[in-house]
């Protein structure tokens, strides 16, 4: 029987490779199938006006923003897509706990409803239900839609053939919107009755309800968005004797 030593991950780029190098380092063999691929849109009408506060829910909204004044402050949703704004040129940058109950409790707690309105950058599909969040806290909101996330068509022939033999261990998952794409691609390959013997592990309680349409060996989810908790619920590879005896005992 193969070596159960892969590990999926379904995180867009440029993510999904930085998770890759994280989970190599923890002793296993990364498999970068990206669920969504990102590309961002023309600016729309609004970026450069004047607002309180840049508001970013994603790392990929970070990345496409240019006609915004870099001395607007930001406030992110966690601390990458922080470093993704700093990297980006802006000078006066925050980060909430990681997801989007954090960044509206954080809005409502550090800025102003009676002031310029927040400008909110997200992808398409993304950040109405913040938005609305928001508006009930009594702020002014410009939602502005900066990117596109395409859900990825199939699964790279070396995932499908890795699955296939039961090399992979674990499947990471970074949205719900990922999760679904995944397995609804996990179906259309004939690999869904297969997931018995993977572990999904998710970056909160919603993705992982996300992924219950499968029966997974199990479903884990972090108790913090953070990527970092992610990869602490996956942990390190274990010795190759060790996953010989779990083979057996599968």
């Amino acid at each position: 029987m193969a070596a159960a030593d892969a590990v999926l991950i379904t995180r867009p780029e440029p993510g999904g490779t930085e998770t890759a190098r994280a989970v190599r380092a923890l002793g296993w063999r990364p498999l970068l199938a990206p669920a969504l691929v990102l590309r961002p849109l023309p600016p729309p009408g609004g970026l450069e006006r004047p607002a309180q506060a840049l508001l970013l829910a994603s790392r990929a909204a970070a990345r496409a923003v240019a006609p915004v004044a870099r001395h607007t402050p930001v406030l992110a949703v966690g601390p990458g897509t922080a470093e993704e704004a700093r990297a980006a040129g802006f000078t006066r940058v925050e980060a909430a706990a990681g997801d989007a109950a954090a960044l509206a409790a954080r809005a409502a707690a550090t800025l102003d409803p009676r002031g310029l309105p927040l400008l909110l950058a997200v992808g398409q599909g993304y950040g109405a239900a913040l938005a609305l969040a928001l508006r009930e806290r009594g702020f002014r909101v410009r939602r502005r839609v900066v990117y596109a996330a395409c859900p990825a068509e199939a699964l790279p022939a070396g995932v499908v053939a890795a699955w296939r033999v039961g090399e992979v261990r674990a499947a990471l998952f970074f949205s719900p919107r990922s999760a679904g794409v995944t397995t609804g691609l996990l179906r259309r390959e004939g690999l869904a009755e297969t997931a018995g013997r993977v572990a999904a592990l998710a970056l909160s309680a919603r993705i992982a309800a996300a992924l219950s349409g499968l029966s997974w060996q199990e479903i884990r989810a972090t108790p913090t968005p953070e990527p970092t908790a992610l990869l602490a619920l996956l942990g390190p590879a274990p010795p190759p004797a060790a996953r010989a005896r779990r083979r057996g005992a599968d």
